[in-house]
């Protein structure tokens, strides 16, 4: 599928991964739209590559529906969406203080997990009904994982649970929308340099990158993006979470 010409919904487009991947597609020809909880974040980055935005808060699934049947409107099927909306608060099941994070737990789940599956039921609901493109395909779903689904540490239960889940939904909606030619894939980065990542002091980080095998260092976002528009044009990849992590393995702590 080429990008050129396609219309792109990119959530957390205002800033991080999100914001790295709608300039990417734009450049490649895509007429991107964001939607982010950042009002002003997202107008500016879509003002600067001539998309659109919305203030749109993932969890609430009327507001996703009306932001995608807005961009129909005013452009076309969205053909590519990517998820990147989320949060990655730690913490530990029961704290130092005897704390329980169970509200955490669940506002991690509500916005990383049921967010994606919000934001992924209406792109498909507009893909499954529209034209097939030259490449036979109706459309892209890509949704942002992690690699702590697989290796998560300590005080990441609540946020490995989050990207497991958008691991695992792979393969089974890749499979029931397969029949409409609509893919599904999922992306676990590592430890990329993004507003999570920014107020680490620097020692912090260098000592966090140099146990990355190669490169030693973090990624970069245009990397992510680079891997959406990969994803994006070669047609056998679905049903199937891609780590982009330089082979690192996440210890305990």
């Amino acid at each position: 599928m080429n990008v050129n010409g396609l219309v792109a919904v990119v959530t957390g487009g205002g800033s991080g991964l999100g914001a790295a991947t709608a300039s990417h597609l734009a450049k490649l020809g895509a007429r991107v739209a964001l939607l982010d909880s950042n009002e002003t974040n997202a107008k500016a980055l879509a003002e600067s590559i001539k998309g659109l935005a919305y203030k749109v808060d993932v969890t609430d699934a009327e507001a996703v529906g009306k932001a995608f049947d807005d961009i129909a409107s005013q452009w076309d099927t969205p053909r590519i969406v990517v998820n990147c909306a989320g949060i990655g608060h730690a913490a530990r099941i029961v704290g130092r203080d005897g704390s329980l994070s169970i509200d955490l737990f669940e506002k991690t789940i509500r916005i990383n997990l049921i967010g994606t599956y919000n934001v992924m039921s209406h792109a498909a609901r507009l893909m499954v009904p529209s034209d097939p493109l030259d490449s036979n395909e109706r459309g892209v779903i890509i949704n942002t994982s992690s690699v702590a689904w697989q290796d998560g540490q300590v005080g990441q239960s609540a946020y490995a649970a989050s990207k497991g889940g958008i691991a695992s939904m792979s393969l089974p909606v890749a499979r029931e929308l397969a029949q409409f030619g609509v893919r599904v894939v999922a992306i676990a980065p590592g430890l990329f340099e993004t507003p999570m990542m920014a107020g680490l002091p620097k020692e912090v980080t260098d000592a966090i990158a140099s146990n990355i095998p190669f490169p030693a260092r973090l990624g970069q976002p245009n990397e992510y993006a680079l891997m959406v528009e990969q994803i994006v044009n070669n047609t056998y990849l679905n049903g199937t979470t891609i780590r982009l992590d330089g082979a690192v393995r996440l210890t305990a702590r």
